[in-house]
Order: C-alpha cells, then sequence, then structure tokens
C-alpha cells in the first residue's frame, strides 16, 4: 500500500502564501497509453498520467478537465499538492512544500480549493510513524483543513481545534465539506459550512470513520469505518492516544444526510477503503485486499448499494487504490503501483469508463 496519509476550521488568513511551482513534463505526450489487465473489461483505454515518485488521491475538477492530487516527488520527503490536465499537460505544484499534505479538493465552481497540511506545526516533514506496531496510518496532530485560490495562493485556515483534521471533500453543491477530525476524542465525520463556520457532527460509534464522499445529488455520503469491540477497542484506543490508526479491517457504511443513520455496506472484514459514488448513485467503487486481508494485494471493487453484488474492477497483483469517476461517468482516475520503474513506486491512471 503507498505511503499515503489516510485520507486526507475557522476562518484566518495566513502570512504564508502557496506559490504555483512548474513540477515535471507537461507535454501531453508522457500520458501513456497501456493495456488494461485480463479481467479489466470497464476499462476502453487506459492511460499512465505520472511517472516516477508517490502519486496517490487524484480527484477530478466538477468539469472533468482537471485533477488534483499529492505526490512524493523531485527530492522531497514528503506529500505536497499538484494539479494539473487530465491529459497529463499543465502539471504545477500549489502547496508551499512546507509540511506534509494530504487530501486535496477542487471546488464545484472551481474558484478554490481545500487540502490538510501539517505546515503550521513545523516547515518540516513530521516522523515515520513506529510499524513496530504493525501496519498504522499517522494521525498528525499539525494536521489543519486550508482552502486556497485555484494557484494555492491566499491560504484560509479553516480548522483551529487541537488535533487531527484531514480527510476533506466539497459537496457537488460546494455548499459544505465533510471532514474527519479527532475533536470529540474519536475519529468522527464532521460536515462545515466553506468558510469553516457550522460544524456538525455526523458519526458518534467508537472507532475509525473517515475517507467519506458524497453523492452526485448530495444527498448521501460513503466512508470507511472500523467498530473495534473488547481487545481490539483497547487497541483502538491505545493506538489513538499516540496519535495512529490501525487500518486492517475497514467496513464501508453509507448515509443519508436528512436521516443522519449509518447502513453498513460491506461485511468481509478486510481493509476497505477509497470508496467513491457512481453518478447513477446506485453503485460505489471502492479499493479492497478482500481476496487476502492480511495482504497487501488491493483492488477495485464496485458494489450494487441496493443487492450489495460485487463486481472486481481491476486485477493487478499489487496495489490499485483511490478511485474516482468523473462527474458525468464516462472516465475514471486511480492510483496504482502497475508500470512501476521500482517497488512502491504508485502512479495515476486514468481510464475511459464502458
Amino acid at each position: 500500500m503507498p505511503a499515503a496519509t489516510p485520507h486526507c476550521l475557522r476562518l484566518l488568513c495566513l502570512c504564508l502564501l502557496a506559490c504555483p511551482v512548474l513540477a515535471g513534463a507537461a507535454d501531453p505526450a508522457t500520458a501513456r497509453v497501456t493495456a488494461p489487465l485480463p479481467g479489466e473489461s470497464h476499462f476502453r483505454q487506459l492511460r499512465q498520467l505520472t511517472f516516477g515518485g508517490e502519486n496517490a488521491e487524484a480527484y477530478f475538477s466538477f468539469d472533468g478537465r482537471e485533477l488534483i492530487f499529492q505526490s512524493t516527488r523531485d527530492g522531497a520527503h514528503c506529500d505536497a499538492i499538484y494539479r494539473m490536465n487530465t491529459d497529463g499537460s499543465g502539471l504545477r505544484r500549489l502547496s508551499s512544500g512546507q509540511g506534509v499534505t494530504t487530501c486535496s479538493f477542487i471546488a464545484p465552481d472551481r474558484q478554490s480549493i481545500i487540502y490538510a497540511s501539517t505546515h503550521l506545526g513545523g516547515s518540516a516533514c513530521p516522523p515515520k510513524p513506529d510499524y513496530s506496531q504493525g501496519y498504522v496510518w499517522p494521525l498528525y496532530a499539525d494536521y489543519d483543513i486550508f482552502r486556497a485560490a485555484p494557484d494555492g495562493s491566499g491560504l484560509l485556515r479553516l480548522t483551529a481545534t487541537p488535533g487531527y483534521d484531514a480527510e476533506d471533500v466539497f459537496s457537488p453543491q460546494g455548499d459544505k465539506i465533510v471532514f474527519t477530525s479527532v475533536r470529540s476524542g474519536d475519529l468522527e465525520l464532521y460536515l462545515m459550512n466553506p468558510d469553516g463556520s457550522g460544524v456538525e457532527q455526523l458519526t458518534h460509534e467508537p472507532g475509525y470513520d473517515g475517507g467519506a464522499f458524497f453523492s452526485r445529488d448530495g444527498q448521501w455520503l460513503v466512508w470507511r469505518a472500523s467498530r473495534p469491540q473488547g481487545k481490539a477497542l483497547d487497541d483502538y484506543r491505545r493506538l489513538l492516544a499516540q496519535g495512529l490508526v490501525r487500518p486492517g479491517n475497514l467496513e464501508l457504511y453509507i448515509m443519508k444526510l436528512s436521516e443522519r443513520r449509518p447502513i453498513q455496506l460491506t461485511h468481509n472484514g478486510a481493509a476497505n477503503f477509497g470508496p467513491y459514488w457512481h453518478p447513477d448513485g446506485r453503485h460505489i467503487i471502492f479499493a479492497s485486499n478482500m481476496h487476502n486481508p492480511r495482504g497487501r494485494n488491493f483492488d477495485l471493487f464496485m458494489i450494487d448499494v441496493d443487492s450489495q453484488q460485487l463486481e472486481q474492477i481491476t486485477h493487478y497483483e499489487d496495489f490499485d487504490g483511490f478511485p474516482m469517476f468523473s462527474h458525468d461517468g464516462r472516465q475514471l482516475v486511480f492510483a496504482s503501483n502497475r508500470n512501476g520503474s521500482k517497488p512502491g513506486e504508485t502512479n495515476i491512471f486514468i481510464a475511459d469508463w464502458q
């Protein structure tokens, strides 16, 4: 699995401006056509958009013309936020390069972006987590959510409570942001207005709730969650006190926002994450290691919300994850270890969907 943080609040002007920086080649020819693997029948054409480093969490602009994503590249030691056209051209850095960043998203009107960053806690990359306790994700306490102009300038802080705030996404209408925060003492989902006001807590059960996305009509959420009990709950709370979470058992949940009642969608005991709604509102695509819950082979699957019938979408032997449909449903973007020049390299791929 790539070394990306888990996916991903009051208005305050910062003196620090994130100036755009050109990075890498901008020739559309660098978007290389690559063959889908046997069984990947939904991919009419597959193109690789990045080449080298760790690139993940690429999300479409509402009009489908651009992608925003996080990347560790060009000698950097932690993720920064980048933007590019969906043909791979126009690549530029949006964040300052200080601290670590994650969970970026473009507003539906394209007039702003959001992402989480630790730069207020220091310009250096935060320390890596202690893997002697197994595979864990860091929940850096310095993560806060910021809004900026499309080019990364005019940075505004949206969260200011102590502890982790990240995993932020605009609603399709642009009127709300969903995010994950530890402000209650547990990892819960929250809604807020685009200026950081009007914060509402959405989930209340012990365990990790995160990585939420809105349905195309803005009426539903899908997210990943753990519901540990007994010794597993003790382990979860012990790690949470250290700013860590173990993502080994995450099931998918959905919720109609008008009802606020979580509905469990998967029951496979695996690490299911990165769920995203198909524009039809009846299917959700996500990443999972359900065929080997202790392993690192993550593929993309699609589930029918009503019947819970599953279809496997990708068949790569290592990592495929972070899928997102364009809002017209014609394209799918995802991150993958396929075609890597060295082990662990993660790149962005875009497919024409059929």
